[in-house]
């Protein structure tokens, strides 16, 4: 290998992104990363301010970035999501299925409701954008997913088993979506973090954080930004030769 091809391992410039929940926490410094890698980036997240302000933080980056209101949910905004992507910068190269719901519901006391919500954005949401974009994917000849799942899909997760149910899901859809797109040129893997400082984590109380922080050998939470390399290694060319993958970055807290 020379320098010219190492240094294009990591290089995204020419392509184009769509990272969910984009806007705080994981999706946002993925999507950071994207675009100081070079793509062009769409994030996306339910609240319009957010994604104004998150599209404005990125430009001032030094990239291009589009911030687009979307409610995983609603396969229409799912739609829409591709298409003004699409028309903005052109084409679709990689896909970040970030966006989730951490609606925890005891079992015994699960509602429809309830799973559907949770369900709904967990897994219906993120097969059915890459419904949508697969035919984008398919031009590039080098296209990416990747679907952001949780260590809480190998553990017993008690406590959040839809969530649990749905992260499980998405790994398994991501594994047929592997062997499916192969053919097609795209690659699909799945990133699983730990314990990872965010809202999500925050919105517990203060001994649940300090427990579910301490889980792992490593003894803390990870920074949001801990997830932008192993995100750029299975949405890059450095991660060629990777699909049907789930990398676990959870400071060691599960055996793998």
């Amino acid at each position: 290998m020379d320098a010219s091809s190492f240094r294009s391992l990591h290089d995204l410039t020419g392509r184009v992104a769509i990272v969910t929940g984009g806007t705080r926490g994981i999706g946002r410094s993925i999507a950071e990363g994207l675009l100081l890698a070079g793509a062009k980036v769409a994030v996306a997240s339910r609240k319009a301010d957010a994604c104004a302000e998150t599209e404005e933080h990125l430009r001032s980056l030094g990239g291009e970035a589009i911030g687009i209101a979307t409610h995983m949910g609603d396969i229409d905004a799912i739609n829409a999501l591709v298409d003004r992507t699409v028309e903005t910068f052109g084409r679709l190269d990689i896909v970040v299925n970030n966006a989730a719901n951490a609606l925890a519901l005891p079992l015994g006391h699960l509602t429809e409701e309830g799973w559907d919500k949770s369900l709904g954005t967990n897994l219906k949401g993120p097969v059915f954008l890459i419904e949508r974009a697969l035919p984008h994917l398919e031009q590039t000849g080098n296209g990416a997913i990747l679907n952001v799942i949780s260590a809480g899909a190998f553990l017993f997760s008690g406590n959040q088993a839809m969530y649990a149910a749905g992260k499980a899901g998405l790994m398994a859809i991501t594994r047929s979506m592997a062997a499916s797109f192969a053919e097609k040129g795209i690659r699909v893997n799945a990133l699983a973090p730990g314990t990872v400082d965010t809202d999500m984590l925050r919105n517990n109380q203060p001994e649940v954080v300090e427990s579910m922080s301490r889980a792992g050998v490593m003894r803390r939470a990870a920074s949001p930004d801990e997830m932008i390399g192993p995100a750029l290694l299975l949405c890059s060319d450095a991660g060629s030769f990777i699909t049907g993958q789930v990398i676990l970055a959870d400071g060691g807290l599960t055996p793998h």
